[in-house]
């Protein structure tokens, strides 16, 4: 058996119907924890989805575990340790170990703030993946290109 799970998140329109959270008291509305549904090994993503003028509510930081959040709708902005920054589709923010992360939709967005959170801890990764093995004469699994 191949080592891979599949789960559909559905599209961006329907993330604001998410619920969840790490644990169920912080839980809220527009999140889902997509690593507490799949085997992670060494990533984790959330799906997230604030309204306009919707916040976290919180600032937190971490200290083995490096955020990259990928902006997809909707305009917001972060706050970064003493620095706000404005975010919306296409941004995509690298947070460090240590510093401090808050995030808001700005009340004036076109429609809902989208984004996934992408966490990851452990060893720094290669400039260039060195465990990767390439095999140019293995066939396409949907035939020959045309």
């Amino acid at each position: 058996m191949s080592d891979y799970e599949v789960t559909e998140i559905g599209g961006l329109d329907a993330w604001r119907d998410h619920f969840g959270g790490f644990v169920s008291a912080r839980s809220r509305d527009g999140r889902r924890v997509v690593d507490h549904e799949l085997t992670m090994q060494f990533i984790g993503m959330t799906a997230n989805a604030l309204a306009p003028g919707e916040e976290a509510g919180y600032w937190h930081t971490h200290s083995r575990v490096e955020e990259l959040y990928v902006f997809l709708e909707g305009r917001g902005q972060m706050g970064l340790d003493d620095d706000v920054v404005d975010v919306g589709p296409g941004s995509v923010v690298r947070v460090g170990q240590d510093v401090w992360r808050t995030w808001r939709a700005v009340p004036e967005s076109d429609g809902e703030l989208r984004w996934l959170c992408i966490r990851a801890g452990g060893e720094a990764l290669p400039h260039i993946p060195d465990d990767s093995t390439r095999d140019p004469e293995r066939p396409m699994p949907w035939g020959p290109s045309a």
